[in-house]
Order: C-alpha cells, then sequence, then structure tokens
C-alpha cells in the first residue's frame, strides 16, 4: 500500500466530473481503496475521495466505528426537504473551515468494494461525509454549498474566536 498525494482546491481534477468504476472487484480498484484508506488514515481525516488523489474515478471511502467502508459509483437521494448547517473541513482545502447545508437524511445506493450492490439511509455524521465526498465525484468543492461566506476561515481562527464564548469570564 501506498499514501497518496492529495489534490488541492484550484487542481483541475477537483472541478471535474468523475468516471463510473466499471469493476469495483478489478485489482486496480482494489489497489486504490486499500490506498486512498492509508492515505486518509495517515491525513487524519474522516472521508476521502478519488479526485482527491488525482484518479478520476466515482469511488470514495469514509472512516466509521466498524472501520474503512468504501462506496463506488454512488447515488444519493434526500429523505425529505429537512437541511442542516454545519462546519466541514477538506483535506484538499487544508486549514480552513465552512459553514455548509446539508441534507439532514438521505438514502444511498452504489456497489462495495468487492462490486456487491449495497443499499441503505444515513443521517447525521454519515450523510453529511457522503454528501461532502459525492461532490468531490461531481466536480464540487464544499465552498461551492456555502450559503454564507462569513462562515468561512482559518482552523485557528475559528478556535480562537470561539475560545471566549466556551469560557465565559
Amino acid at each position: 500500500m501506498s499514501i497518496l498525494k492529495i489534490a488541492r482546491m484550484g487542481h483541475p481534477v477537483l472541478l471535474a466530473k468523475a468516471a463510473p468504476v466499471p469493476d469495483p472487484s478489478a485489482p486496480e480498484i482494489r489497489r486504490l481503496i486499500a490506498d486512498m484508506a492509508e492515505t486518509l488514515l495517515d491525513a487524519g481525516g474522516v472521508g476521502l475521495a478519488a479526485p482527491q488523489v488525482h484518479v478520476p474515478l466515482r469511488v470514495f471511502i469514509w472512516r466509521q466505528a466498524e472501520g474503512m467502508v468504501a462506496l463506488v459509483n454512488p447515488v444519493l437521494t434526500a429523505l425529505g426537504p429537512e437541511t442542516e448547517a454545519a462546519w466541514e473541513g477538506c483535506l484538499s482545502i487544508p486549514g480552513l473551515r465552512g459553514e455548509v447545508p446539508r441534507w439532514r437524511r438521505l438514502h444511498f445506493a452504489g456497489l462495495d468494494a468487492d462490486g456487491r450492490a449495497v443499499e441503505g439511509e444515513a443521517e447525521g455524521i454519515a450523510a453529511r461525509i457522503m454528501q461532502h465526498e459525492t461532490d468531490h465525484l461531481d466536480g464540487i468543492l464544499y465552498t461551492m454549498r456555502m450559503a454564507d461566506l462569513g462562515r468561512f476561515g482559518f482552523n485557528e481562527e475559528l478556535a480562537r474566536a470561539a475560545a471566549p464564548a466556551q469560557n465565559p469570564a
């Protein structure tokens, strides 16, 4: 396995729509998923899409309590009109965070790393991660979804601004 280079905001691979994966069980896709998992652990993130490692294919991984999960050729559908705004960061936009509105609940479908069909429902952080990573597959960065650029900043500054509110005198 290898740690892959992460594309940063401004690289064209992050703005292009990724191609479907014809065979998720192909050896090169299995290696890609394993390398993405090692890269994600090394970077300390919670999710990673193939375009972020310069591979324009429709696959992403994310960490959950049971370990790494891969979703290939994902399709997400909102389960109701409810959205919620929350702070997000991105390995392709290091050091910054922004508040992004996302569907609260969703249905997901796709293939797992063995090529088996999977589907289910997600809410909360899992739904947010899936939407964030699927956006990468469509050439969308979280900054493009922000409703208020006043809710965007460097991690250190946001933490410094939040500290007085958390520790009132």
